[in-house]
């Protein structure tokens, strides 16, 4: 049986990594938006995060994707405060969907655009850390059977 103590092990890092992930989703976002070069950012033809984060392929259908990468860590947030069993199952779908996208931004970055925004990566290795966390949650979950979402 998932014991407390166990469940906020997984529950700290998960927040922590929906706190960064929100942290590179708004500096992308205010990277998008701006007119000017961001000297953290623009390192060489290999690494730009302004060619990534205004290129054609920054939004979809108007809305920009450093927006639905804030608002997708924000979910993922709230889902982690949530101790309840159907809080731990949504959390890893979202999760999912989540990877899914930053996994296809990445394709476009390293075969279409053939340049790397370093806040992009940091975020995909925060979803793919949630996304594994989150698998972990779930797998504990099923292991331990049917249960009361009192203490999970």
């Amino acid at each position: 049986m998932q014991t407390p103590m166990n469940a906020r092990a997984l529950r700290y890092p998960m927040l922590g990594c929906c706190v960064l992930g929100t942290i590179l989703s708004s500096v992308s976002l205010h990277s998008h938006y701006s007119t000017s070069a961001t000297e953290y950012c623009d390192l060489n033809a290999t690494f730009n995060c302004d060619l990534v984060n205004r290129s054609t392929f920054s939004e979809i259908h108007g809305i920009p994707v450093a927006l639905v990468g804030l608002l997708g860590y924000i979910l993922l947030f709230a889902l982690s405060l949530k101790p309840h069993n159907w809080a731990t199952i949504f959390r890893f779908a979202a999760a999912l969907v989540g990877v899914g996208f930053a996994v296809y931004l990445a394709y476009i970055e390293a075969y279409v655009l053939a340049v790397w925004c370093l806040l992009c990566i940091g975020s995909l290795s925060m979803i793919l850390t949630i996304t594994l966390l989150a698998g972990i949650a779930v797998w504990r979950l099923r292991k331990r059977g049917p249960q009361t979402d009192a203490g999970q």
